[in-house]
This record gives C-alpha cells, sequence and structure tokens, in this order.
C-alpha cells in the first residue's frame, strides 16, 4: 500500500534524503519548502510534491496539514527535519540568542508535530520523527552551544509527552539523534576532520525509513542515536 509521507524541511540535506528514501519504495511525498524558495529551482522527481510553507505560521501549518489529510485521506509518516544551529557560551548568548534558537528548532517542530498529531490520533496510527541532537539530550555536550542546546532540549521533552499522550494508541513519536552528518557545509567547516567517521544522510534516512515499518512498531519511545564513529 502506498503511504504519504510528509517531510519538513524536504531540500536540506537530511529532508531531502528523507524524501528519496521513502520515494524508492513508491510511496507519496509530500514536502514543504521556504516561501522564498522558487518551484522551478527545486529538484522534481515521481511521486514528490513540494508545498510553501512558513513553519512559524502556525495557523498556516495547521491550514495545510488538513488540507493534505483532505486531499490524501491520511498522513502515515511525518519528519521533521527543519531546524538551524548556532554557537555560542552562555557569556556570549543573549536572550534573544536563544529566542532565535527557540523559533527555529523548537517552533518549527512544535508546530508541524502538533496538527499531525493530531490527525494521526484521530486515525489511530502514525509515526513522527523529529531531530534531536547530542547536546539537546545531554547538557554536557553542549558546551558552547548554549541556546542551540536548550532549543534541542525541548524537542526530547516534546516526543515524551506526544508518547504518553499517544500511549493506548499505534501513534508513535520518535527523535533522531545524529552524531556529526556529512554534508558539504560540515565538510567546508571542518576540513581536517574524518569524514569516514561522520554518518551520511542517506544512513539517518534510511533508519527512519526503517522504523516507520511495521517490523519496528513494537518500539515505543524510540530515541535513535545514529551516530556512525563520531
Amino acid at each position: 500500500m502506498q503511504r504519504v509521507i510528509w517531510v519538513t524541511g524536504s531540500t536540506g540535506n537530511l529532508g531531502a534524503a528523507v524524501c528519496r528514501r521513502f520515494l524508492r519504495e513508491g510511496d507519496r511525498v509530500i514536502g514543504t519548502i521556504l516561501p522564498s524558495e522558487a518551484l522551478a529551482q527545486v529538484p522534481a522527481a515521481e511521486g514528490l510534491e513540494y508545498r510553501p510553507l512558513d513553519l512559524l505560521d502556525e495557523q498556516a501549518v495547521q491550514k495545510d496539514v488538513e488540507a493534505i489529510a483532505v486531499t490524501t485521506g491520511r498522513i502515515d509518516v511525518a519528519v521533521l527535519t527543519a531546524g538551524g544551529f548556532a554557537m555560542g557560551d552562555i557569556g556570549e548568548t543573549g536572550l534573544e540568542d536563544i529566542h532565535q534558537q527557540l523559533r527555529l528548532n523548537f517552533d518549527t517542530a512544535y508546530n508541524a508535530a502538533r496538527p499531525v498529531f493530531r490527525h494521526m490520533m484521530s486515525n489511530g496510527r502514525g509515526r513522527i520523527f523529529m531531530v534531536g541532537s547530542r547536546p539537546g539530550m545531554d547538557m554536557r555536550d553542549g558546551k558552547g552551544m548554549t541556546a542551540y542546546s536548550l532549543s534541542k532540549s525541548l524537542v526530547f521533552r516534546l516526543a515524551e509527552l506526544m508518547n504518553r499522550e499517544a500511549h493506548d494508541s499505534d501513534v508513535v513519536t520518535c527523535v533522531l539523534v545524529p552524531g556529526t552528518i556529512d554534508t558539504p557545509q560540515n565538510r567546508a567547516s571542518m576540513p581536517g576532520a574524518d569524514f569516514s567517521a561522520w554518518v551520511s544522510p542517506d544512513a539517518i534516512a534510511e533508519t527512519i525509513h526503517y522504523h516507520s515499518l511495521p517490523e519496528a512498531a513494537h518500539l515505543r519511545e524510540p530515541v535513535l542515536k545514529v551516530y556512525g564513529r563520531s
């Protein structure tokens, strides 16, 4: 059966890998792009639909999820990859820096997760994947990344709340915790690193795909650490 997959941040390194992985299975993939991105400039693929969406606009996200649900009948899997990163220790980090990272990493996740969670709860099933981080999971790993670490920590708390609310259903929220992701941007910023130790976006996408299948249905509150050797 063809599934309906919703991916936020679908033109980023990880989001694009997730789209490719599900498309190989013949699934219908709907990806969000920034309103500023031109549809003519994003990579087209059979079975992939792009929808411009401001993930910071709560009402717009809710309306778009509802529209997708009406058109397709359901959303089976949601993969929320949108987010951002910033360096800065406590001495360098003002409250506005924290608010900015909260907007990028928590507000976008919450605005996307809430309506799709409600939709899946009404259907009684579904899988949601959000992207955490090592610093968000353990503040001791967040030295020099104050705002980023704090914003990502809320992703874990949100997943715990969602899984508790969905305890008696077949709706499960997973948190991906990547190691250093092998992207062109990371290679450029760390040219002396051992790239072979990093984890590829395709490997993370494969992990997401597997944990969306019935074979992984017994996992109820998974935190998936995809580190490679990083």
